[in-house]
Formats: C-alpha cells, sequence, structure tokens
C-alpha cells in the first residue's frame, strides 16, 4: 500500500506544478469582453489540494509551542472609501497580466519542500498557506537566484522564497504556492509555528508564503537602513499579494516581515519598508475593505 501512496503522491506533485505553469487568466471573446473583477481575476487561478512531504517517524513526547512574543499589530489600516482610480487601473492591468508577465525560474530541490498535513509529533496541521512574511535579498536578485539554483546538503544553507521583486518591479515565481519555502528558520507569528525538524525548532514555512524585494545598490550591507524600495516594486509586491489573497485564506492584517516572526531576534529584513505605499495600493485593489 505504501508504493501505491508514494505513486499518488507523485502524481499529484506534478499535476500541481504542470498547473502552476500553466495556470493564466480566461481572455473573453470581442463581442462579450468587459473588465474582469478583482475577485473573477485571483479565482481563475484556483486553488489545486496541497502536497506532502514523505512523513518521518512522529516524535515522542508533547507538542512544543513557541515562546510568548509579541502579537503582530499590522501597519495596514482597513479602508473602504474611495481610492485613486489611476491607480486602481494600473494595478488592475498590471494584476491580469501577472500570469504572462511573471519570469519563473527552477531550483534546487535541495531548497525547498511540500507542506506538511502533520507535525514532527504526529499531530494533524493545517498546511493552507495563510501568513505571507516579506523580506529583501541584501545584494542583488542575481545572486539570490544563483543561492536558490544551488545544491545545499546543509540544512543550515537551505534557503528559498515563492517569489523576488526587482527593482524594476519584474516578478520572479521560484516555486508553486503550494510547496514550502525554507524562508524563515526559527519563528512564529501570533503564537503559531509547525515544527517538522526538531534541528531547527518551529517554523512559520508549513503556512507561510515568502516574497523578497530586491534591496537598492546601497543596502548592500548591514546597516539599520537603506534608500527605500522603488514605486515599481511596491506595484508588483501589491498584485502579487493581490493574487495570493485570492488563492488563500490570508486577510490583510496577516502580511508581516521576516523581523515580526525570526525568534532570534537577528533578522531585521525589510528594512526601509514603507507601509504606506502598500497601503494605498492594497486599498485601490479593493483588498483592505
Amino acid at each position: 500500500m505504501r508504493w501505491l501512496q508514494a505513486l499518488a503522491a507523485a502524481a499529484a506533485l506534478s499535476l500541481g506544478s504542470m498547473g502552476w505553469l500553466a495556470r493564466d487568466l480566461n481572455e473573453p471573446s470581442p463581442s462579450s469582453r468587459r473588465e474582469p473583477s478583482l475577485i473573477e481575476m485571483v479565482q481563475a487561478l484556483g486553488t489545486p489540494p496541497a502536497d506532502l512531504d514523505p512523513q518521518p517517524e512522529p516524535l515522542g513526547g508533547p507538542r512544543l509551542a513557541p515562546p510568548p512574543t509579541n502579537p503582530w499589530r499590522s501597519p495596514l489600516k482597513r479602508a473602504c472609501g474611495p481610492s485613486d482610480p489611476k491607480l486602481a487601473a494600473r494595478l488592475r492591468q498590471l494584476l491580469a497580466n501577472l500570469p504572462s508577465k511573471a519570469e519563473r525560474q527552477a531550483i534546487d530541490p535541495s531548497n525547498f519542500g511540500q507542506r506538511y498535513r502533520r507535525d514532527a509529533y504526529g499531530q494533524p496541521v493545517d498546511p493552507t498557506p495563510r501568513v505571507v512574511v516579506m523580506h529583501e535579498t541584501v545584494y542583488g536578485i542575481q545572486s539570490a537566484i544563483n543561492t536558490f539554483t544551488t545544491a545545499h546538503a546543509n540544512d543550515d544553507d537551505q534557503v528559498s522564497y515563492h517569489a523576488l521583486i526587482g527593482e524594476q518591479g519584474q516578478v520572479v515565481l521560484l516555486m508553486d504556492p503550494l510547496q514550502r519555502a525554507f524562508g524563515a528558520g526559527n519563528s512564529a507569528f501570533n503564537g503559531h509555528w509547525v515544527i517538522t525538524n526538531p534541528k531547527i525548532g518551529g517554523s512559520v514555512n508549513n503556512f507561510a508564503l515568502h516574497v523578497s524585494l530586491e534591496t537598492p545598490i546601497d543596502g548592500e550591507d548591514d546597516d539599520p537602513g537603506h534608500s527605500g524600495y522603488k514605486q515599481a516594486q511596491y506595484d508588483a509586491l501589491a498584485v502579487l499579494l493581490a493574487q495570493w489573497m485570492g488563492r488563500f485564506p490570508i486577510p490583510f492584517d496577516q502580511i508581516t516581515t521576516h523581523r515580526a516572526v525570526d525568534l532570534g531576534g537577528e533578522r531585521a529584513d525589510p528594512r526601509s519598508f514603507d507601509w504606506s505605499q502598500l497601503q494605498r495600493r492594497l486599498h485601490s485593489l479593493g483588498l483592505l475593505c
């Protein structure tokens, strides 16, 4: 029976990956063309079921809870009033173009995995993405891609994000959102983590999506800040978030930062992030109401 289960899981993974690469928006005929709603745009992407990693033998003892931390208070605020119509039109067009315009880059299998439905203790966990963690590359986008496409045998060296956003607003998709990126090590969000690898403790990776902004050249250091991200990057970030929020149960107040989820107190990214820029864009897309 186990070989049948493994075969079924492999087939599901293959189909899920093909669906991610081929997924696109439906184009209506000229006679019936109308501007699609935001909901129609994101629902067209679909949500196939999550795949699984081979489950290790359960650990003994009770499930460990994360250490107490301050609750996340989102800088994004609910907004239902009028928004900038020109900004909204531009973002809607970017969202419509995202499936065809986004670049796709395959990364080394050592740097990502599948989401688990059971933790290291054998207890059921929900693998549905429900949190977005934002990062920055520190060095250029190509440096990040080189890291992700390199095989890493050591767990401490394995790293990935679901997407990168370049300085010119280009979106690079690195893996299916249903797969588990190694974007945050020892981490928790609002008192939640999942322990899948006891060597590194708990992590948000099993229920998080990770996106990283390319750092400006003056930020290639460990200073507390830099000149900030470009308007094109905030545009691209907003439409990528709109896509994810349409596919998965991710409310706006569960968009957070690596700094906020890191339990080691060592992460500061994304530095110099302007939350008001994201606020304007998500409001224009109707995602804060």
